[in-house]
């Protein structure tokens, strides 16, 4: 404080606190943080998360079937008429084929890709290790429609393990596409939009494979998301999501399904599924 001429007091300004303090102790909380936020997610998954969405590339078949179809119970054992199957992904690790095989598990879909920016990391263990025990196997993508196109995507799935061989035990590549996990449930299209990306997805892995696609759903998200569009049940064949004693509703285009998702809780791998079908009709399907 300082005093005026005229005998006043007058307080000096407030001293300001250096920057170069502020810039040492900025720097010093980011070292703090930085291995946290760079740290990578579990499993191959990219980015942390925004808010309540999980991180990227942690999508897999029928997460949303709970949360938006509820679930009833199961269906009665039909193994004469239906032939038991599994689908996974990196949720599962490393799988048990041996104890699937001798349970009754004749086929499996394994998660491949997902957008283009996802690997599943223990994709080579699942989907070589179904195949090594005895297995008819397949691989599926999940379709992330906000991120690329469906070409594009379909690409990278054909690139990254989502091919066909003529084999005999290789079943067509299969599109996942439901609910978002991310973000808006029909990822920010409009139904045309939707069906015109869906279409090229399956245009585009016709085209370098010479095989129509599966299309997974669930009857409520298509009926949503495409306005219930009934132009690829001539074509693709259809793999309903439902959680329930019967596969219930079909969406417009397919008078019938050709597999389903009945439960996220079944033995060893949780996520069980039946072919419509018996072991000589996924051969069938596996041989074109």
């Amino acid at each position: 404080m300082s005093v005026h001429r005229s005998g006043t007091a007058v307080p000096h300004p407030p001293q300001r606190r250096p920057r170069r303090a502020l810039t040492t102790a900025a720097a010093a909380l980011l070292a703090v943080l930085s291995p946290l936020l760079l740290a990578p997610s579990p499993a191959g998954a990219t980015g942390s998360g925004d808010g309540d969405f999980p991180p990227r590339g942690s999508a897999h078949l029928g997460m949303g079937v709970i949360e938006h179809d509820g679930q009833g119970g199961l269906p009665p054992l039909t193994r004469a008429s239906q032939t038991e199957g599994v689908d996974v992904s990196s949720h599962q690790g490393n799988v048990d084929w041996p104890a699937l095989w001798d349970s009754g598990v004749k086929w499996s879909y394994n998660k491949a890709t997902e957008g283009t920016y996802y690997k599943n990391p223990y994709f080579t263990q699942q989907y070589n290790g179904a195949y090594d025990i005895g297995m008819i196997r397949g691989a599926y993508h999940f379709a992330t429609p906000d991120t690329a196109s469906g070409t594009v995507q379909a690409d990278y799935f054909i690139d990254h393990g989502g091919g066909w061989s003529a084999d005999g035990r290789t079943l067509p590549g299969a599109l996942d596409i439901e609910w978002n996990p991310y973000g808006d449930t029909c990822y920010g299209k409009s139904r045309s939009g939707m069906v015109t990306w869906i279409g090229d997805f399956l245009a585009r892995y016709r085209a370098r494979t010479g095989r129509d696609a599966v299309i997974y759903t669930a009857t409520s998200w298509w009926t949503q998301c495409t306005g219930g569009y009934s132009g690829f049940g001539a074509s693709n064949p259809l793999w309903i999501a439902r959680y329930n004693t019967t596969p219930g509703p079909l969406p417009a285009g397919w008078d019938a399904h050709t597999m389903w998702q009945y439960t996220s809780s079944g033995p060893i791998v949780g996520d069980h599924d039946r072919f419509n079908g018996t072991l000589d009709r996924i051969t069938d399907l596996a041989g074109n």
